[in-house]
């Protein structure tokens, strides 16, 4: 096995891929285009999404996906699986509306694993955390800067039957007894900060440049 097959993707040729792939999938580069900067971030956050990406479309070749363009709070399918794509940049352009309905219900979409970035960029549109929730997988999608799961397997379905995605409003991560206690601590800070400026104001203008 050679040195060149063994070297990384970088970033930059799984965006490109990935958008070119999309387009010759029948989106337009609009959407692929979206779909190349969605697909980076999930690799550069340790996702499938190269895998999942893949997979997606050579299923797409044989089924059929419904597009969800008008996302409201409990969404059914006609007859077809959601298409993962077309739902997650749907969710990504009326995120600001669908913030008020805190919570969002799909009975069938395909490959919900390629949601993931769509959402991730949406939290930080936001500036919420969104909880998004799948069968029996959790993800939490932290202002597009993490993407928080206790699940470590690449392995997630080809279909979900119940998806929920949440709305979560900011709070601190701790009490209020616990900030009073370590801010009290920090208090002690104060006095020598006090004391060192009064050092720095009592020798300022001594030194003659004269």
């Amino acid at each position: 096995m050679g040195l060149q097959s063994l070297k990384m993707k970088s970033l930059s040729e799984i965006e490109t891929t990935s958008k070119r792939a999309s387009k010759a999938a029948g989106y337009s580069w609009g959407i692929s285009e979206e779909v190349g900067k969605g697909i980076r971030l999930m690799e550069l956050f340790g996702l499938a999404g190269i895998k999942n990406l893949s997979e997606y479309f050579k299923s797409k070749i044989q089924n059929k996906f419904e597009n969800l363009n008008l996302i409201n709070d409990n969404n059914k399918t006609e007859k077809y699986p959601y298409c993962p794509i077309i739902f997650g940049i749907s969710f990504l352009d009326q995120v600001k509306t669908l913030e008020k309905l805190d919570k969002i219900r799909l009975d069938n979409i395909a490959y919900p694993f390629l949601v993931l970035p769509f959402l991730s960029r949406s939290s930080e549109i936001i500036g919420k955390k969104i909880h998004y929730k799948f069968d029996d997988h959790e993800f939490l999608l932290n202002f597009n800067v993490k993407i928080s799961s206790k699940i470590l397997s690449d392995k997630y379905p080809i279909i979900a039957k119940n998806i929920e995605i949440i709305f979560l409003e900011n709070k601190d991560n701790f009490s209020e007894t616990e900030w009073k206690s370590l801010y009290k601590l920090s208090e002690e800070t104060f006095v020598e900060e006090s004391e060192s400026l009064k050092k720095g104001a009592a020798g300022a203008g001594l030194t003659d440049n004269d």
